[in-house]
């Protein structure tokens, strides 16, 4: 073999090597190669498998219910665009919200009232907002992923994702629509949070505005840690916008009753915190860095934020998503602002594992949320078999 060949093969090695250590070993690690399962607080937990595939859960505070937002696990595996299933022949039509009183264990489904899309709903993000003109008033603010118009090919288009606003009562047996959101900028819908008015919404775009594509279908803008992806902003009465680009996967996203904004990227492990600008931008201030993929966020009532933390998400995406039937582990993420002794060594953010399971309690989480009142943490997942309710 010449030399010069010997010489360019030894190059490329070189290159694919340095490729590989550089980028793509610290992402399968983070994403959880390697990774040992220790159990953490998981004894005293009940499922309730009447509730399944429920993606998004919010608490509200005031009287301790849960609202979900579900599907089936079947239907999952067909048709969830944010994790490259676009396969609208499969979509579920029985999606739905319920509620969960924890105190008496009822499950209530809430009856869809003024909704008549013929391409129906199609749930994945949520959030659940009291009105600021009544407190026994919620706006309920979904994303949509609604199949494609006009019989193209959701395979080859993707998803003509919306964002519906719906209003019910706290402890309430229905949901009224109000307004669905349609903009270009709502490309690649992940989760949001509204504004008590009905009106207004931020949102994440996982895929920023690439609704197909190789990069996106094969996880390589992950591995190259392309920052494609951003963060919405929508007013009924002032239109769509990007607050925020330039994000790596940018998926959960809550706010602090400090009016920060966190942003969770789970391939990297990492949580944005973003300030609100006058114009309705975002702009980062800070990233906290993770042990693991952390997924949908939520605040408790005493400021701690809680997220899914995905402890193997190779086996979350590649096998659970495809069968759920086959468990997958899962945890629980609580953060804060560190005041301990350690913050004077660098440690801004105190980062502790709340809850952790090898998935024959609860399997697959995508969400997690904790009552501190209460002392309830809540489980599910986009696939999940049951919701799971543990004691700390």
């Amino acid at each position: 073999m010449p030399r010069a060949l010997l010489t360019s093969l030894a190059v490329v090695v070189a290159v694919l090597g340095a490729v590989f250590q550089l980028s793509i070993k610290p992402v399968l690690v983070t994403a959880g190669l390697g990774r040992v399962i220790v159990p953490v607080n998981n004894e005293r937990c009940t499922g309730y498998p009447e509730l399944q595939a429920c993606e998004k859960i919010v608490i509200h505070q005031p009287t301790g219910l849960l609202y979900l937002a579900c599907s089936t696990p079947a239907s999952r595996t067909h048709w969830t665009p944010a994790a490259h299933r676009r396969n609208a022949t499969g979509m579920s039509t029985a999606d739905y919200i319920a509620t969960f009183d924890p105190s008496t264990h009822k499950i209530t489904h809430l009856r869809i009232t003024g909704f008549d899309s013929p391409r129906g709903l199609s749930v994945h993000g949520m959030d659940v907002v009291p009105s600021s003109s009544s407190s026994d008033v919620l706006f309920v603010y979904l994303v949509n992923h609604r199949a494609p118009r006009d019989g193209l090919q959701a395979k080859k288009v993707g998803a003509d994702s919306a964002i519906e606003v719906f209003k019910t009562t706290v402890g309430g047996k229905e949901l009224a629509h109000v307004r669905t959101v349609e903009d270009p900028v709502i490309a690649t819908p992940n989760d949001l949070i509204g504004a008590p008015d009905g009106k207004g919404f931020y949102f994440t775009n996982d895929h920023g505005l690439a609704k197909t594509g190789i990069f996106r279908d094969y996880n390589i803008d992950a591995f190259l840690k392309c920052a494609t992806t951003n963060v919405g902003y929508c007013h009924v009465d002032e239109g769509c916008k990007i607050a925020v680009s330039h994000l790596l996967g940018a998926n959960g996203i809550t706010r602090t009753s400090g009016g920060a904004f966190l942003v969770a990227a789970p391939p990297f492990g990492q949580v944005y915190v973003l300030d609100e600008q006058s114009d309705h931008s975002l702009v980062v201030t800070d990233t906290i860095y993770l042990d693991r993929p952390i997924d949908n966020l939520a605040v408790d009532h005493t400021g701690n934020v809680w997220g899914a933390g995905l402890v193997n998400a190779l086996h979350l995406t590649g096998i659970h998503f495809e069968n759920p039937s086959i468990a997958s582990p899962s945890s629980a993420i609580r953060f804060s602002l560190n005041d301990g002794q350690s913050k004077f060594f660098g440690e801004k953010y105190r980062v502790e594992t709340m809850f952790e399971d090898d998935g024959n309690v609860a399997s697959g989480t995508t969400s997690a949320a904790y009552d501190s009142e209460r002392n309830r943490l809540f489980l599910h997942g986009l696939a999940a078999p049951q919701l799971t309710v543990c004691e700390l």
